[in-house]
């Protein structure tokens, strides 16, 4: 080992030395895209996978190009918004079991306190707190048939978002960004906008064992200004060209660093968020500021957090994002479910009903899947922690065996209801869609075939559909 104080001759031995490593510094110019060549594991082999946001083609023509998803977090009750229930408002107040004598359950029958009408022309029934998104039935297949395999929000969510309710599993958004990469190199591929973290949070977006770049990149919409939404969005004190010569030097030094560890994930996770970074300093400011829509499209989607988040979608898909999620954290109504799930309808049934009318204006609707619906449904009967005599304190519980879901655009089939729960709501009957069945449904739709989706990780090919998981190909237009 030298004691002496660092001389030049002793970096570089010979002029060739000198020379190579010069050349270095020259590689570090390009290496944030030679970068994204390397992969935390391996991939399907039938994958092209170039670099890992660069657009890529799935497995055969899609009819989606890209997904908004609005998530209503909390598990919006079926019998009341998608899937009419005539016996629970006929035996209102009655004993389930007196009523239907071989009912599975217990409890007091909960009759809707709202009203369902038939709309456009496909006469799909919807309830009268969705007024706006009615209007866009035609558009739609409304899905009566999903089930989950438990009524816990934890376990639930995780396994609508992951395809796991334990385990950690990347998320459907981060499978579809790798499948697909993005359009758009200056903005994330995949976004999740919630007004405060949602429960369990990271979870519900996570990469896992997939490449950190495919994870969803975190917006709360609480905030207002574009400084806000994104910490750190616009530099104060070094220019974008100080910004690049600073970061071409990172790489060089990362690109040392790299070479002796082979593949390792969190490091090429991190150089990717330092490029990414970079390049949202130049479009995430004009995304994110929606003073720039006109006015009359503001005042189409109305005000409020969930109309700011849900336009704000658009315009992310609108420049090339290939995955929103759009979280709503007001569904889980155990009781006054009347003044509740009106309050919850009205922060969305406007933005919901002008976003189809925005995209369908555009020409996008065609080709964006929009995907509305929660982790589960809720009882046909009051929550047992009710008092049943006081009907405006009413609520009801969590409930796995049914509960809807709608589809907009992205290929499906239009003005279609797909799958039928019993008469009581309690469980399907028909077309029965768990949730592999929906992963599997929305990766065909995007173009990919969800068994050959994989990605080599501790000896394995996971998939987002695990081991099972059929497409419902009855809602593909």
């Amino acid at each position: 080992m030298n004691h002496h104080a660092p001389r030049l001759e002793d970096a570089f031995q010979t002029r060739r030395d000198f020379l190579c490593k010069c050349g270095v510094g020259l590689g570090a110019l390009s290496l944030s895209a030679l970068m994204q060549n390397a992969y935390a594991g391996e991939s399907h082999a039938a994958m092209d996978l170039g670099t890992p946001l660069a657009p890529r083609a799935p497995h055969f023509a899609p009819k989606a190009k890209r997904v908004i998803h609005i998530f209503a977090q909390g598990g919006p009750s079926h019998v009341d918004t998608f899937d009419p229930k005539p016996n629970l408002t006929k035996f209102d107040g009655k004993v389930i079991k007196d009523v239907w004598k071989e009912a599975p359950f217990s409890g007091t029958v909960f009759g809707s306190p709202f009203k369902f009408q038939k709309y456009g022309q496909s006469g799909i029934e919807v309830s009268d707190i969705f007024p706006n998104v009615a209007k866009h039935v035609d558009e739609m297949t409304v899905i009566r048939s999903a089930y989950t395999t438990t009524p816990s929000h934890e376990h639930s969510m995780m396994l609508i978002n992951t395809g796991s309710d334990r385990l950690i599993r990347p998320s459907l958004g981060a499978w579809a960004t790798y499948g697909l990469g993005t359009e758009n190199q200056n903005l994330p591929a995949f976004v999740c906008m919630s007004p405060g973290r949602p429960l369990q949070g990271e979870q519900n977006w996570q990469s896992a064992f997939l490449p950190g770049v495919f994870q969803g990149t975190y917006v709360d919409s609480n905030k207002k200004q574009v400084e806000q939404l994104i910490q750190h969005i616009k530099s104060t004190n070094t220019s974008l060209a100080e910004q690049r010569r600073q970061l071409n030097l990172l790489a060089q030094l990362n690109a040392e660093h790299a070479a002796k560890r082979e593949k390792e994930a969190q490091l090429e996770a991190r150089i990717q968020s330092f490029e990414i970074a970079y390049r949202m300093q130049m479009e995430a400011t004009d995304a994110f500021d929606i003073s720039r829509e006109p006015v009359n499209v503001r005042a189409m989607y109305g005000e409020g957090t969930q109309a700011r988040q849900i336009l704000i979608a658009r315009r992310l898909v609108e420049r090339g994002v290939r995955f929103v999620q759009v979280w709503q954290n007001s569904w889980d109504h155990h009781s006054q479910i009347e003044t509740g799930m009106k309050s919850s309808a009205k922060e969305v049934d406007q933005a919901i009903g002008a976003l189809l009318t925005d995209l369908k204006e555009r020409g996008m609707l065609e080709d964006t899947l929009v995907i509305w619906g929660g982790e589960f449904g809720r009882t046909p009967t009051v929550d047992a922690n009710q008092n049943v005599d006081q009907s405006k304190g009413k609520g009801r519980d969590h409930h796995n065996k049914a509960f809807s879901i709608w589809m907009a655009g992205g290929g499906v089939k239009k003005g279609f209801v797909y799958g039928e729960s019993d008469e009581w709501g309690y469980a399907v009957v028909r077309d029965k869609m768990d949730v592999p069945d929906f992963h599997a449904t929305v990766l065909h739709l995007l173009g990919f075939n969800h068994e050959k989706l994989t990605f080599r990780y501790a000896g394995r090919d996971f998939r987002l559909t695990d081991v099972s998981g059929e497409v419902a190909k009855d809602i593909i237009a």
